[in-house]
């Protein structure tokens, strides 16, 4: 690589790349079929250079694109890509996260595509030795990720409390899903075969296949005209601009080890509460994230895997970047990250992590930055509700007679920060998700809304005001078994500066007309005209405000 480049083209090709991921998250949610993709965007798409680090990102899931290049990576060192081939993989460890995310790779050639057209080299680039017939190994890579609405398992939705993974549903290591262009139809058929819902998820999976075409289309008509020698070389100048960038952030980090600890509630299987600690080293431009100390793995379904700890550092030091930074390998250059195999934060096989990837994931984030605010007080915000609140309903639709399976995180409140009030019934921190419309839902289910609204008051009070949570009641009109998967029900979020705590969540069964409250992970059956009430934890307060005990003790009276 040339070490010189032009600022305005490396500005152009961060925003094409970045397009081409953009693009093909719009194929897939436009083409797919469960209203998890299509509504809520439960996905994420990147692009990675020949060597399999990524390039770009889509603006998408922050817990999906930072642990989508170890997916890639056992990808690419599992199997050997031939033009046309489309590998899959969830294998926690394997370079996955949990079950229902399935991650779809494939390698962009310079000739024989996976449509079976033949890649045109433009005259003026003929010489090119990249673009000969005889290139075998891929210009690029393009993946998605996208969270399926039931990937087998014990329960409808796959999210349920199982005690090991072989509980929790189906598991991919790499296989190929497509070879030369058509889908091997055996591994489909045995994939559908342990699904609920198998035209769904069929459907689902053949939008993330012509996503990744989308993606391959876009980078070749890059190709075309700038060369592949180019647009290979400003993809390395936008990973090293991305490292300068994080080595620079780091730097306005005083200098100093920052340690914190925070809790997820319980495992759903014993009362106790689990910690997560950390220690930030900052030498320079480069950090050292510890996690030393940190809970061993448990039975329950709250385990994390590398790759998830891993990204919540991503995004936690890439929130620190000013500006809008290309989402690329470089950010990672100067981080280390410490993470003890067997800890909840570094779980080995065979445990359970169906949790680990959308509560254990919002509990890195709160404690890395309650250690970095002890050295940035006036840029870390109070905590945000910490938990995805995960609801899964699934049965026997009865005005089909076929399987249905319900999916759907549920918003909470935003922490304050030092200049803003805290947003309320937001999705924050590693989610990036929509709510799935009450028309979507009602036509899609045999379910019903019955409430959704803000839960007031629930925000923390201080000089700036945490978020409020949200209330989203909803009545099972068939048989169905519903699952909970949910934190901060005991351990609410925290304030900053001397901001309140913000409300912890609450979960209730409603059954002939008598409501209790029900653990914030399990599984219970409902009948029709059953309801179940989620009510999600508000975010912290910041900084100290005369007022905000009266004014809470005001409002509980």
């Amino acid at each position: 690589m040339r070490n010189r480049f032009d600022p305005t083209t490396l500005e152009i090709y961060r925003a094409l790349y970045t397009s081409v991921a953009e693009e093909m998250g719009i194929a897939l949610r436009r083409t797919a079929f469960s209203p998890n993709i299509k509504e809520r965007r439960d996905y994420s798409c990147a692009v990675f250079d020949s060597n399999g680090r990524v390039i770009a990102q889509g603006d998408h899931m922050p817990v999906h694109l930072g642990s989508m290049p170890m997916a890639v990576a056992a990808a690419l060192s599992e199997l050997k890509m031939a033009p046309g081939d489309v590998v899959a993989l969830n294998d926690p460890f394997a370079g996955g996260t949990h079950l229902p995310d399935v991650t779809l790779v494939m390698g962009v050639f310079g000739r024989d595509q996976v449509s079976g057209a033949k890649y045109q080299v433009p005259a003026k680039k003929k010489k090119n030795r990249h673009l000969t017939p005889h290139t075998r190994h891929p210009l690029f890579f393009v993946a998605n990720r996208a969270h399926h609405a039931d990937m087998g398992g014990a329960t409808p939705g796959s999210m349920g409390l199982a005690t090991d993974v072989y509980g929790e549903g189906l598991r991919l290591p790499p296989i190929r899903l497509v070879r030369a262009g058509e889908i091997v139809e055996d591994v489909m058929r045995l994939i559908l075969a342990n699904v609920r819902g198998h035209a769904e998820r069929r459907g689902d999976f053949q939008a993330q296949i012509g996503s990744l075409k989308t993606g391959e289309s876009r980078l070749l008509e890059i190709v075309a005209r700038r060369g592949v020698t180019e647009a290979q070389e400003y993809a390395l100048h936008l990973i090293a601009y991305s490292g300068r960038l994080m080595r620079h952030a780091i730097e306005l980090i005083p200098d100093g080890t920052y340690q914190a600890e925070d809790w997820l509630d319980d495992d759903g299987i014993s009362e106790a509460k689990i910690p997560i600690r950390v220690r930030i080293a900052v030498d320079g431009n480069r950090a050292l994230v510890d996690f030393g100390g940190s809970a061993q793995q448990v039975a329950g379904a709250i385990n994390a895997v590398e790759a998830i700890t891993v990204s919540a550092v991503s995004y936690v030091f890439r929130c620190l970047i000013g500006g809008d930074v290309p989402a690329s390998a470089g950010l990672m250059e100067p981080i280390e990250v410490i993470a003890p195999a067997g800890t909840v934060v570094n779980a080995v096989h065979p445990a359970s992590v169906a949790g680990g990837n959308v509560e254990t994931s919002q509990r890195i984030v709160d404690v890395l930055f309650k250690a970095l605010a002890q050295a940035l007080p006036d840029r870390i915000p109070a905590a945000s509700q910490g938990t995805m609140n995960n609801l899964t309903i699934g049965g026997i639709d009865p005005r089909t007679g076929r399987e249905f399976s319900y999916y759907e995180t549920v918003a909470g409140g935003m922490g304050a920060r030092a200049n803003h009030d805290g947003m309320s019934a937001v999705h924050t921190h590693m989610t990036n998700s929509l709510n799935t419309p009450v028309e979507a839902l009602e036509y899609s289910y045999p379910l019903r809304i019955r409430e959704y609204n803000i839960r007031r008051h629930s925000g923390g009070n201080g000089r700036r005001r945490g978020g409020d949570g949200v209330v989203r009641e909803i009545e099972a009109l068939a048989p169905a078994r519903m699952s909970i998967l949910a934190d901060r029900r005991k351990h609410a979020p925290y304030g900053q500066n001397g901001g309140e705590e913000g409300t912890v969540g609450n979960d209730i069964i409603i059954q002939q007309g008598s409501s209790r409250p029900i653990a914030s992970k399990g599984s219970w059956e409902l009948q029709p005209g059953d309801r179940v009430r989620i009510e999600t934890p508000g975010g912290g307060g910041f900084g100290r405000s005369s007022g905000a005990r009266e004014a809470r003790r005001k409002h509980k009276a």
